[in-house]
């Protein structure tokens, strides 16, 4: 089910709202291509964080501790 800015995944919903909408088009291609919902969620967010030059998780679990 393609999403848009006004309906997509509770998991976007704090997401800032240009991360969220470039989320919202990565998992729309995913879906498109094949990828199962659950899975184009989870990288559509992961690869918006990295569109907007934030931290993915796994990058925030390997960051040196001070």
């Amino acid at each position: 089910m393609p999403w848009n800015e006004a309906f997509y995944p509770a998991s976007m919903k704090n997401l800032p709202p240009r991360v969220r909408a470039k989320a919202i088009e990565i998992a729309n291609a995913l879906l498109a291509s094949g990828h199962p919902e659950g899975r184009a969620i989870r990288i559509g967010i992961a690869r918006a964080k990295q569109w907007a030059g934030g931290p993915t998780r796994t990058q925030a679990a390997r960051a040196p501790s001070s």
